[in-house]
């Protein structure tokens, strides 16, 4: 299981993720659209529902919190930071020896490795806390009801399936598209 949150399959090498957001204005036309991305080719698990809590979404996939919370980039830029931070740490730890005690290019790897490790921790966990911008400014639309589906095609579909929703689904509402995971799908 989470070696699937972290790095997604397709069948095409070389295609990158991309999200397409849609603002659906009832739960019948979500159902609806969930179904026909499925007789296209995508799979439920790239299809992401956010809905009012209470919602009762019985088969649609319901968004979790890595979609609709600042995790993933928070647990990326705690490693990022944290890395350089223990990587420093060693450094400075190599270059000003302590009597007594000899540390090597091993203390340098362990207190980057460290340093990685517990920031990413941190991060993810305050990342968990800050609802995902881009989700968050749909906020007011969802509590009135209306449902945001974040679906995840490979970047040379994203046309075909923004083409598939409108033309049968005009009530539905493209919202745009940005990158997932900055993963090359292969």
């Amino acid at each position: 299981m989470a070696s699937r949150i972290l790095v997604w399959t397709f069948t095409k090498a070389g295609n990158t993720v991309r999200r397409i957001y849609f603002l659906v204005p009832d739960l019948e036309t979500t159902h609806k659209i969930v179904d026909e991305l499925k007789r296209a080719a995508i799979e439920e698990r790239f299809i992401h529902v956010v809905a009012r809590e209470g919602t009762p979404l019985a088969d649609i996939p319901e968004a979790t919190m890595l979609e609709k919370t600042d995790f993933v980039p928070g647990l990326e830029k705690g490693v990022a930071l944290g890395g350089v931070t223990g990587l420093m740490a060693g450094l400075v730890a190599v270059s000003f020896p302590v009597p007594g005690i000899a540390l090597g290019g091993g203390a340098v790897l362990m207190l980057s490795l460290l340093g990685a490790g517990i920031a990413a921790w941190f991060a993810g966990m305050v990342g968990s806390d800050v609802p995902r911008p881009r989700v968050e400014a749909f906020e007011e639309a969802v509590k009135k009801g209306e449902l945001l589906m974040l679906v995840d095609v490979p970047k040379d579909r994203v046309v075909e399936i923004e083409e598939l929703v409108k033309k049968h689904h005009p009530e539905a509402k493209c919202e745009g598209t940005e990158a997932t995971l900055p993963v090359t799908l292969g």
